[in-house]
């Protein structure tokens, strides 16, 4: 059964988080080392994730029954340091549908500017032949 919201340009949708110490750049220490005397604001690695959980989230009430979305690509700056406590919320557009791939516009904002901004390509597939193909 088709899902009755249709998924063309010009569909948008948001997200925000707080973030927290564990969304830090010395918080990446646990996993790569060598980041534990570096300044504790939003890490890079974490607002990308922030941007894709966004795009995910926001797109699945226009898929069918059996598809997800994932990620084919990500071109986004970050401009602009947030401290622990403070709220960021991710903007994003669809600017284009392309059979199954997509490109949607980003904007990443703190509670005082502009930390973020560019595009995401996601792609649309059927996840049991996903992972029928990734078992294989």
């Amino acid at each position: 059964m088709a899902q009755e919201k249709k998924l063309e340009p010009g569909v948008k949708f948001t997200n925000s988080l707080i973030v927290t110490d564990k969304l830090t750049v010395p918080a990446l220490s646990s996993v790569f080392g060598d980041f534990h005397d570096m300044p504790p604001v939003f890490a890079t690695p974490y607002l990308v994730a922030f941007v894709e959980w966004t795009c995910l989230t926001g797109l699945q009430e226009y898929l069918e029954p059996g598809q997800r979305t994932v990620g084919t690509n990500i071109a986004i700056s970050h401009g602009a340091a947030t401290p622990v406590g403070m709220k960021v919320t991710c903007e994003a557009e669809v600017a284009s549908v392309k059979g199954k791939l997509l490109e949607i516009k980003v904007v990443c904002r703190d509670e005082v500017q502009v930390i973020s901004e560019g595009v995401h390509g996601r792609a649309i597939i059927d996840y049991e032949k996903f992972m029928s193909k990734f078992r294989k």
